[in-house]
């Protein structure tokens, strides 16, 4: 599913606890992660839940940015629902575009982290760096 398509259906919902709803079940619609993939070196340090990130970087775009891909889990539902609404945000993306891509800004639009906790933001903001990290690492190898 395309972030325009996740955020179009959360413009529909009315009520946050449909809302909850439906960032739960985005996150059971993720595809597994190995065992091995939950290592120490794919753990996203800031987040009180254990969430893993896990970067594949493909062959670079046209503009010569190379392209990664994201695999994702957590240990809690909702933020694995937050997991899967990032990586349709970045993952298939090239860094280039990664980069400039505000994620956390995509989230305000549909009012998000005004409905999360302060620690879940504060793991909202620690998976986005992460992300980008990664982009930029990657554009820099």
């Amino acid at each position: 599913m395309a972030i325009e398509q996740i955020l179009e259906d959360f413009e529909m919902i009315e009520d946050w606890e449909d809302k909850y709803r439906y960032i739960i079940e985005l996150g059971r619609e993720l595809p597994p992660m190995s065992e091995e993939m939950h290592s120490e070196a794919n753990k996203v340090h800031g987040c009180v839940s254990q969430v893993w990130l896990h970067t594949t970087v493909g062959e670079a775009a046209a503009d010569g940015s190379p392209v990664l891909h994201f695999l994702g889990d957590s240990d809690a539902h909702i933020v694995r629902g937050l997991v899967a609404i990032l990586l349709q945000v970045y993952s298939g993306k090239s860094a280039d575009e990664i980069i400039a891509t505000d994620g956390l800004a995509i989230l305000q639009s549909i009012g998000l982290q005004d409905h999360l906790t302060p620690q879940r933001s504060n793991g909202l903001a620690s998976m986005v760096r992460r992300v980008q990290d990664e982009a930029r690492a990657a554009k820099a190898a």
